[in-house]
């Protein structure tokens, strides 16, 4: 029998249901993997030590071990926030996400490490693949989690690329669905308008069963077998300039393979207006984060790391018309972009410019994700391959807006197509 620690959350639950496993021994399985790893990899901010003692309520994810990125409020957990400005901060209650989790059935076993406030500076996280690369960021523990088998699938957030590149970076499924899925109330917000709350999993099945159970959607079966082959854009989009050798050699073998599995493909790169947020999105990041992050700018600016600072600073001294005109250039490409997919069913794009960084100080470049986060769309990468250096790479799937479980669906069918 296969260690419970390495089951898709699908196959877990399958075996819990039927008895052939119990909570408490995958639970088990997930902290004795944990305990061979952790010294090298450091994916945990805090372990509930009173796990063994926890009982599970009933539900869809019965007996389901979830980690959880240290941005979302915990009742019985510290929440730091990534900042040792909140160093043993003790919430009150759980975030609304989490909360629904454990009503569901999940198992919190965890806070995953994250940059500090789900911004660039770098935790201690290591890529499982190798530890002297990183696992990408912000939601570094969460992603590294799930590809090391601390836990079945995990929460992270996304606000330009925190779920999509970590988790190609580690060879997971990462999902962002589109934006306001999953409520966000109990999270320490980055940019009100931008922050999605995602998922890391071991399929894209099991993103969809987290996803939609936090969501309270129908987001399908993404592994039945559709009754048509997908219409698909292969998009290299504005950034792929950026774009690292293994990327190019990536995208064109998917298109090869997409197409020798039945797709009907097709080049479609986004209209021209569409690069203007470029120099939009990060505007108005920077400038919702400094506003969402006053206090302790104010109280405690010692204590932020400079990059951070530099970001906020940037933010304040945006000006208002600037400001204006960004969110202004976000909203036309959010009601162009039905007209630049129109006749697909979705966009397959690069996860990342290309494999994960050497080093722990660069989380990489959000280059590859960015855009789809301005446009509040669903997306969702799934391992397609290893890089020059035996690293993971992902393809990324891009979807219309409030259609997650068609999105899902093509998902599953183009990684099966890739192999």
């Amino acid at each position: 029998m296969s260690d419970p620690a390495d089951l898709t959350a699908s196959q877990a639950r399958h075996r819990i249901n039927a008895g052939s496993l119990t909570p408490a021994a995958l639970l088990d399985a997930c902290l004795a993997r944990a305990a061979q790893h952790e010294a090298r990899l450091h994916i945990y901010a805090y372990l509930d030590p009173a796990l063994p003692s926890r009982r599970p309520m009933p539900g869809p994810l019965h007996g389901l071990p979830l980690g959880v990125k240290d941005v979302f409020d915990t009742a019985d957990m510290p929440s730091a926030y990534g900042s040792p400005i909140w160093h043993g901060h003790r919430p009150r209650a759980d975030a609304a996400a989490i909360a629904w989790a454990r009503a569901s059935g999940a198992v919190v076993i965890g806070k995953t490490v994250t940059t500090e406030f789900a911004y660039r500076h770098p935790g201690p996280t290591a890529n499982p693949h190798d530890p002297a690369r990183t696992p990408g960021g912000s939601s570094s523990g969460s992603a590294a989690g799930v590809a090391a088998g601390y836990f079945p699938f995990a929460l992270g957030t996304q606000t330009a690329g925190s779920v999509i590149r970590p988790a190609a970076y580690c060879g997971v499924v990462g999902f962002k669905p589109s934006f306001g899925t999953i409520n966000r109330a109990g999270l320490k917000p980055l940019a009100e308008s931008l922050d999605t709350i995602g998922v890391f999993a071991r399929s894209v099945a099991d993103g969809a069963l987290l996803a939609g159970t936090l969501g309270g959607r129908a987001l399908g079966d993404p592994e039945r077998k559709p009754e048509r082959a997908p219409r698909i854009g292969i998009c290299r989009s504005p950034s792929w300039p950026l774009a690292a050798p293994e990327t190019v050699a990536l995208l064109a073998e998917a298109e090869t393979r997409l197409r020798r599995a039945g797709a009907h493909v097709e080049a479609r790169e986004l209209p021209a207006e569409f690069a203007a947020l470029a120099e939009a999105h990060p505007l108005v990041m920077n400038a919702e984060a400094a506003r969402a992050l006053a206090w302790e700018l104010f109280t405690h600016p010692a204590k932020l790391s400079r990059a951070l600072t530099e970001r906020l600073t940037a933010g304040m001294a945006a000006a208002p018309e600037s400001l204006f005109a960004a969110r202004a250039t976000l909203r036309r490409c959010r009601a162009a972009f039905p007209a630049a997919i129109e006749g697909l069913d979705i966009l397959v794009t690069p996860a990342a410019p290309g494999e994960a960084p050497l080093g722990l100080d660069f989380t990489g470049d959000p280059a590859f994700n960015y855009l789809w986060t301005s446009l509040h769309v669903p997306c969702v990468t799934v391992p397609a391959g290893k890089g020059p250096n035996g690293m993971p790479l992902g393809a990324q799937i891009v979807g219309r807006f409030d259609d997650d479980a068609a999105t899902l669906t093509w998902a599953e069918w183009v990684r099966q197509a890739l192999g």
